[in-house]
This record gives structure tokens, sequence and C-alpha cells, in this order.
């Protein structure tokens, strides 16, 4: 049999079309996803916020259980005693998430924590229950709280850093400086003498 030989034109317009159609492939693939994915992150978000306030929630209750338990107000998630606010900032690797339930006070309640890649066994753990645990009781009225080496317990605005993750550690400290600003902003921008949580109970 006849070896053939196909010309280097013929070669770079089939090479071409096989690359057209995967691409047009791929494309038909990912718009189809991409729907279920947009569910899928909200119900994820949806079931992050009810564990700052103690409500397990799974992808097939969380919009249930959210409409049960949370109300949307100015970017922010409010609940029956106080607020919660949404966390948004850059570990080492890459963007990294949360949020925190704080009542009435302004004292933490529920926290939780997510990242897209930091390292395991350091900067992911912001991501375990023993990293938010040590924000329950912290304060956010008069400053941020930030992470700090070795920092004392007694101080309700310091949390111990991640041991080995300097760099989320700092990545976290910066996304909750600027959560905080953010959330004083709004409560000047709506009702500069009460805070937002206080006035979402005055007004019910």
């Amino acid at each position: 049999m006849a070896k053939k030989n196909f010309s280097n034109s013929y070669i770079f317009i089939y090479s071409a079309v096989l690359v057209v159609v995967a691409a047009l492939i791929l494309t038909v693939v990912a718009v189809s996803l991409k729907p279920a994915q947009e569910k899928n992150q909200r119900a994820e978000s949806k079931q992050m916020i009810l564990k700052t306030i103690g409500v397990d929630a799974t992808r097939d209750n969380a919009d249930q259980l959210y409409a049960q338990h949370i109300t949307e107000a100015d970017g922010y998630y409010t609940f029956a005693d106080g607020i919660i606010i949404p966390l948004r900032g850059t570990g080492l690797w890459g963007p990294i998430w949360g949020y925190l339930a704080l009542d009435n006070s302004s004292t933490v309640v529920g926290a939780v924590f997510d990242h897209k890649g930091e390292t395991p066994g350091l900067g992911g753990e912001i991501s375990s229950d023993k990293f938010a645990q040590r924000f329950i009781g912290k304060k956010m009225d008069t400053q941020a709280i930030y992470l700090k080496k070795n920092a004392d317990k007694g101080n309700p605005y310091e949390v111990d850093a991640i041991s080995g993750g300097t760099m989320t550690s700092n990545g976290v400290t910066a996304m909750l400086e600027k959560a905080y600003n953010d959330y004083q902003n709004l409560n000047t921008q709506n009702t500069p003498s009460t805070p937002i949580n206080q006035r979402e109970e005055d007004e019910q």
C-alpha cells in the first residue's frame, strides 16, 4: 500500500480545523455547564454564611434555610441577632474569602474562611474550623481584628497568626481591615450615629 504524502498546506489546514472544532466543543461544554456551576457557587456561599450562625446546610437545603435565617441588605447579610460581614482578599497564591457574623455589640459569634490555592498545612489552614474558632469573642467595633504571632488572647482585636503562613496571615489581616473600613463607611452613609445592625434591629 502506497504511503500518502500530504502537503504542508494540507497539514496546516487540517490542524487548524481540529483546533477550531475542539475549541467549539469546549465552548459549548463550558456554556452548558455554567448555570450549574453558578448554582453550586451560590449554594456554597449560602452554606458558608449559614455556618457562621451555627446552621449546618447542604446544597439541597441551603436555599430553604437561607431564606429562613438570612436577609440581604446593602451587600451585607443580617440574621436574628446581628449582621454577617463578607470578606474578600488575596493570600499567598490566590483569592481568599470568608464571612464574620457579629452580634449587636459587634462581637464575633461566628466565622468561616476559605481559599483557592493556599499551601495545605500552612496558609491552607484558614479554611479549618480550628482557625475560625480563634475569632469567636473578638471585636470589630473601634478597629479591625488582625492576625499576630503569639497573639494576646485577652486582646479583643488580636488573633493568632497561622504558623508558617506569614503571607496568608498578612492577607487575612488586610482582608479584615478592608472589610472593617467598608462596614464603617456603610454605617456612616446610612446613619452616622447608629450601626447598621442596631438600626435594623430598631426597625423591626
